[in-house]
């Protein structure tokens, strides 16, 4: 669903933010990616979505390639950055429509998306509010429900679980499993180790860049913890 062939970002100034990556996530996989802050993260996930050029390497989505065919990989992905920037002069349904609009979501299926995930993340009485009367948790729902409102073949995720309470985070987590349950796949970043070791079917962890260590949780890990393994191993780098 997503093959990032020896990727290489650098930026002005001559700072690689990702040197050589290389992974793959199928269909069906929830594939944790983890570092610490300016590891290269964001920059991954930005040159998957077509925010960031690259100079080397390759990224495809479903074999559609994010450089040749952007329109394409974008139209069957969503990404859900760390801080989503929506519109504050808009009510959430208006914000939900206009997303849907943009996908070409029939009405009636966004009719019926749009409250069932509003219903399940507690804001369906808040969308006919304007979104600049939401606190930081619902509008990290209302990205996380737009995200999933054209159902998506590959879902990126940065930081997803930032402002959510422990319940919200349950229900998301839960939407995350059911999603990758139909095939499609979620390749996502966080800082919540524990929340990786739970969720994930498949992990990475950068550094300065370059991938250490990437494959299934129990190749990653082994006996250990995933802490224990991240710190051991980033230290090691």
């Amino acid at each position: 669903m997503l093959k990032i062939y020896h990727m290489t970002k650098t930026y002005p100034g001559g700072k690689v933010g990702a040197d050589d990556v290389t992974l793959e996530v199928k269909k069906g996989e929830i594939y944790g990616f983890i570092g610490h802050n300016g590891a290269g993260k964001t920059t991954t996930i930005k040159a998957i979505v077509g925010l960031h050029d690259f100079e080397q390497g390759s990224i495809t989505i479903d074999g559609v390639s994010v450089k040749d065919d952007p329109i394409k990989a974008k139209s069957i992905l969503a990404y859900i950055p760390d801080n989503p920037d929506l519109y504050d002069n808009l009510s959430g349904l208006q914000f939900l429509n206009f997303v849907a609009d943009v996908f070409r979501v029939p009405k009636d299926v966004r009719k019926e998306r749009i409250e069932k995930y509003a219903e399940d993340l507690e804001i369906l009485n808040a969308l006919n509010n304007q979104i600049a009367s939401y606190s930081h948790g619902m509008k990290q729902k209302l990205a996380i429900i737009s995200a999933f409102l054209h159902d998506p073949k590959l879902l990126i995720m940065d930081e997803p679980f930032v402002g959510l309470d422990p319940k919200s985070a349950f229900i998301v987590k839960k939407m995350m499993r059911d999603f990758c349950d139909k095939g499609s796949a979620i390749f996502f970043s966080t800082h919540v180790l524990e929340v990786a070791e739970k969720l994930c079917d498949k992990i990475a962890i950068i550094k300065n860049g370059k991938l250490i260590s990437s494959g299934t949780m129990e190749e990653v890990k082994g006996d250990a913890s995933l802490e224990e393994v991240f710190l051991e191993l980033t230290e090691e780098a």
